[in-house]
């Protein structure tokens, strides 16, 4: 009965570069994990694969080599930090879009395979709104917009969050306040976020809470760990800690829909 287990299927994105979107997809990630749940991250940033950099992993195989049949995605997927497991994205050559009808059944076979051995699929997209990124963001089950407190954050969440709903329709998204000076900060963000969605698009956005700013983040990139890791007390890695407890909270998808091979279908459609 692999098929009934239930993926919570989350997509982290942001429009833009730079504001930390692989650093909360990974602790996120690794925060769930100590939750007991059983947590693959897809690096989905497919031109710029980040995640193994930041993790000092070294990953030897990729999606193409499951898309040629060489290997299964079991043998593509790393061992991360904290138990969490990474499928490393493909090198920007190999474009998930121009798949042929053969290789959309294969990546979908093999992601059904894996389909009861894990709760939360976390995809990690690249930054701006590329076909790619929209691809991914339209078939996940949860999208989490990360912003920061720069206009431009503002205006590209407000551009990508429009694209979703305006072309597919989408209509919730969870905003997550990233390396805010205070919680009011996160909180002032989301609302400068809403004033203009309320205004324009038909959406509903919720609050999934705020991640401070923190040296430890930055001094835990540059040894190649996640900061949940490397320290564990630190005030962003508890932010990560209650931001996993909420994210807990969330319905578990109830419709075919959530299930990991509807993802993958849904996908492939776009």
């Amino acid at each position: 009965m692999s098929n009934s287990n239930p993926v919570q299927v989350i997509a982290v994105t942001g429009g833009k570069g730079g504001i930390g979107k692989s650093n909360v997809s990974i602790n996120l990630a690794m925060a769930l994990s100590s939750l007991g749940r059983r947590v693959v991250v897809l690096d989905a940033d497919l031109g710029l694969a980040n995640i193994d950099v930041l993790l000092g992993i070294t990953a030897n195989r990729n999606l193409a080599d499951v898309l040629s049949g060489e290997c299964s995605l079991r043998d593509v997927m790393v061992e991360g930090p904290g138990g969490i497991k990474v499928v490393p994205a493909t090198s920007g050559t190999q474009k998930m879009v121009s798949l042929s009808p053969m290789e959309h059944a294969g990546l979908i076979n093999a992601f059904s395979e894996i389909s009861s051995e894990l709760d939360v699929l976390i995809v990690d997209t690249a930054a701006g709104i590329s076909e790619g990124v929209v691809s991914f963001l339209r078939a996940a089950q949860e999208i989490l917009v990360v912003v920061v407190d720069e206009p431009t954050s503002i205006t590209d969440s407000y551009a990508l969050i429009k694209l979703l709903n305006r072309d597919y329709g989408v209509q919730r998204f969870r905003v997550l306040a990233n390396m805010v000076k205070t919680q009011q900060e996160g909180r002032h963000l989301y609302s400068k976020l809403t004033k203009v969605t309320d205004r324009f698009l038909d959406v509903a956005l919720q609050y999934a809470g705020s991640v401070p700013f923190d040296e430890a983040v930055k001094k835990a990139v540059q040894r190649q760990r996640a900061v949940l890791d490397a320290y564990p007390r630190a005030k962003a890695s508890l932010a990560y800690k209650a931001l996993a407890q909420r994210v807990e909270g969330w319905p578990l998808p109830s419709s075919p829909r959530g299930h990991l091979e509807f993802f993958v279908e849904r996908l492939l459609q776009a």
